[in-house]
């Protein structure tokens, strides 16, 4: 009765304050509320299951606690027995440049054993985990089929079910959990950047993802690991990263900003192209260019000499035309696309609020460099190189989109073409939701 009354005093007072505060103050006060990752979870409440076990742990550079201490250095303070680490793409305590292959060794803040996960070996062998009760997985993940953490977490997986080890998640938030999109990976398309018949946008987080993987079978042979998961808090799926109200740390070197992960789903594609897609810059994965675009070449020209700055629109979204001159950095691109070349393209600063636009957006501005590069052949024939290239195939899961693209289909009928894949996709996804 007392805390009642109290919060109601609490209301008066803030009422009574400047009608243009109200809102703003309430909210922060008694609406907003931070998400909590798994890993902090299981600091703060669990930390039991790990007493007296040998612990292996899959993380990297950004698998911090609090935003400040990685997960690795928290547990040791818990005196929690870690006697391995194993490192995804990009490495552990380093950001490392992607596709670069590094090797075992030790970690040189706490001397535990460190095993690549990307280079000659993809997967722990029984070896690497002899002696290990439990292997924890912390990995902040984009959300898409073709980044390749998902498929390190799935090969960790069957490592642990054809050893009998317990596989347990920390889970954190998808900075793209609130939609399903793009075309379902075929049969026969399977690499690294994709090996289960799932869209290029599955709308899961780790956790949810291992349980659909664990209890459809999807592991070698459909052997099933001792699977656990520590669940966010508040979180759910409608959220963008903005409203977890956490600090966005790269999960790689080029996805610098939350709203780069958003446009990631569509732009990672152009990566199987010639197309840049700002590498380089200091904006990658918000840029999307190449030297032959001759079109946005003479506006880009035409506004230095009238110093205007023009704009495109693509279904009601504008995007500002932009030269680009990708640089070589050792971490961030070593040796990016068009390196020391001027690129004409469009600055993406706008993000969709509808998925479906996003993909939209993603298909026009593909339709529209592919013809354009097919045009600047006619004039310069010289130019031999194939705008697609064979990892086109990979990044997309199939062998339709590039003769779509080249046949100019309508984007919303390629869209469309994706669709019963998508719903079927749906109906096992809702079966392994964690959150609403």
């Amino acid at each position: 009765m007392k805390l009642s009354f109290l919060f109601l005093q609490v209301l008066i007072l803030l009422f009574a304050c400047k009608p243009k505060y109200d809102h703003q103050i309430i909210k922060k006060i008694f609406f907003e509320t931070k998400t909590i990752y798994g890993s902090e979870v299981l600091l703060r409440d669990d930390i039991q299951k790990l007493k007296n076990k040998k612990v292996a742990i899959v993380c990297n550079a950004i698998s911090l606690v609090n935003d400040t201490i990685n997960i690795v250095d928290a547990l040791l303070k818990k005196n929690i027995k870690i006697t391995k680490i194993f490192a995804p793409e990009h490495g552990f305590r380093n950001v490392l440049e992607a596709g670069k292959y590094f090797k075992d060794s030790l970690d040189p803040v706490t001397g535990i054993p460190m095993v690549s996960l990307y280079g000659k070996k993809m997967k722990p062998n029984s070896e690497d985990l002899d002696s290990i009760d439990i292997v924890l997985f912390d990995i902040q993940d984009v959300g898409c089929r073709f980044y390749t953490y998902l498929t390190t977490m799935v090969y960790v997986m069957e490592a642990c079910a054809e050893n009998g080890k317990t596989f347990m998640v920390l889970d954190r938030p998808n900075p793209n959990g609130f939609y399903v999109a793009g075309p379902v990976l075929e049969p026969g398309m399977e690499s690294f950047q994709g090996i289960h018949p799932i869209p290029i946008v599955h709308g899961m987080t780790f956790g949810e993802y291992a349980r659909m993987v664990n209890q459809e079978g999807w592991l070698k042979n459909g052997i099933k690991c001792k699977l656990e998961i520590i669940k966010c808090e508040n979180y759910q799926h409608a959220m963008r990263w903005k409203d977890t109200q956490r600090t966005w740390f790269p999960p790689s070197p080029n996805l610098k900003t939350p709203e780069a992960a958003e446009w990631y789903p569509i732009l990672c594609w152009y990566e199987g192209t010639n197309v840049s897609v700002g590498r380089g810059t200091n904006t990658p994965f918000q840029l999307v260019g190449f030297p032959y675009h001759r079109a946005l070449q003479k506006i880009y020209i035409q506004d230095s000499l009238d110093g205007t700055q023009s704009d495109i629109k693509i279904l009601g979204y504008s995007f500002l035309v932009k030269k680009f001159i990708p640089q070589s950095d050792s971490i961030i691109a070593k040796n990016p696309m068009y390196k020391n070349q001027a690129c004409f393209g469009l600055y993406l600063d706008q993000i969709p609020q509808n998925s479906d636009t996003l993909f939209l957006i993603g298909l026009e501005l593909l339709q529209n460099f592919y013809h354009e590069y097919k045009e600047y052949q006619k004039f310069y024939p010289k130019i031999k190189e194939p705008f697609f290239k064979n990892y086109f195939y990979e990044l997309v899961g199939n062998k339709t989109l590039k003769s779509q693209i080249e046949n100019k289909v309508h984007s919303h009928e390629i869209m469309q073409s994706w669709q019963k894949g998508i719903n079927d996709f749906k109906q096992i996804r809702k079966k392994y939701l964690l959150y609403k």
